[in-house]
């Protein structure tokens, strides 16, 4: 009785280390499906930067702002924060994505200009334990913040944006249909110059 509960269990051991590899194969992806998810990763890294100007500009309406701010949000993961460096102190501050924007609005500057360039992949994507991929996105941020006084300030900021790559299904006319979607996550301050 022994022997067949040890032949049963190396059995059921080998049929699950080979459903998890050939699971672990299918989460592969093709070179052509990588190209869509760059495309789709810095899609979404250029609508956060169009967000960014939009709600920095101190003409934009509060309602458009707040809408605005409701689309960044879906842009992110859930716990997601965003680094805010200055040239006037040290500290680099993080906050989740709705503060982070909400301290944009209220920033003391009459005119905002939030410029990025320079976008682009520094890694490739790496498959994590739990399924999903993790990369990261280089961008430079050019701050410039002006008050009716005349009063100007202006920093250049290295950021690292990380981004997930997550496989999820829908249903599409009765069949589940496998996709790739991309979240972003923290915006992390790397470098901060005049």
């Amino acid at each position: 009785m022994n022997m067949s509960r040890l032949l049963f269990t190396i059995v059921l051991f080998l049929g699950l280390g080979g459903a998890l590899f050939s699971q672990e194969k299918t989460l592969e992806i093709t070179p052509e499906r990588k190209r869509a998810i760059d495309s789709l990763a810095l899609e979404k890294v250029r609508d956060l930067s169009r967000y960014i100007t939009l709600v920095g500009n101190k003409s934009t309406p509060f309602s458009e702002a707040q809408r605005v701010i409701d689309r960044a949000v879906e842009l992110f993961s859930d716990d997601a924060q965003i680094g805010v460096s200055s040239l006037n102190r040290r500290e680099i501050r993080y906050f989740t994505v709705r503060r982070y924007f909400d301290h944009l609005m209220a920033l003391n500057y009459d005119q905002v200009t939030v410029e990025w360039y320079n976008i682009q992949y520094v890694s490739d994507l790496e498959l994590q334990p739990d399924g999903r991929y993790v990369g990261v996105i280089t961008i430079f941020q050019k701050f410039t913040g002006k008050t009716n006084e005349g009063l100007k300030y202006e920093d250049t900021t290295k950021k690292d944006i990380t981004i997930y790559v997550e496989k999820k299904q829908t249903q599409i006319g009765g069949r589940l249909v496998d996709y790739w979607d991309v979240w972003l996550g923290d915006v992390r301050v790397a470098h901060t110059s005049k």
